[in-house]
Order: C-alpha cells, then structure tokens, then sequence
C-alpha cells in the first residue's frame, strides 16, 4: 500500500462521513448508519496503509511519496470542476 491508496481512503472516509451526517440531518437514520460504517472501513483501510509506510518508508520517501499524492488528489479534483 501506498501514501497515494492512504490519502484515496481518507477521502472516501471524509464522504461517506460527511453523507452521514446529512443523512441524519434528513432522519434517514438507516442510511447514515451504512455510510458510517463505509467510512470507518475507509479509515481503517487509511491506517493500515499508513502504518505499512512508517514500517518501510524513510521519511524522505515519505515526503516524495506524499507530495505525489497531494498532487494527484489536486489535479483529480481540478478534472471535476
């Protein structure tokens, strides 16, 4: 796993989290319990890939590789707009 597959977990994570509580919002109280549950998973998944990276990376990989992964994430959002 990867910093790039860390910070596309956190984003799922962010989503699903931010879809439950508009769900709550809405008293779709089923429904943002699901999209709870789906942003833990995403989290999870996030911490599992972050600490492959403290156990192989250098810091200095660290540094490149999370850059890469700002970037990646800027440019995806850039192609939405």
């Amino acid at each position: 796993m990867s910093l790039d597959e860390a910070a596309r977990q956190l984003e799922l994570a962010a989503h699903d989290t931010q879809v439950a509580f508009d769900c709550i919002g809405l008293g779709e109280i089923e429904r943002a319990h699901t999209h709870t549950i789906t942003a833990r998973a995403a989290a999870d998944a996030a911490e599992v890939a972050l600490r492959i990276a403290l156990a192989d990376m250098s810091p200095e990989e660290a540094e490149r590789a999370g850059e890469k992964a700002m970037r990646r994430i800027e440019q995806e959002e850039g192609s939405r707009h």
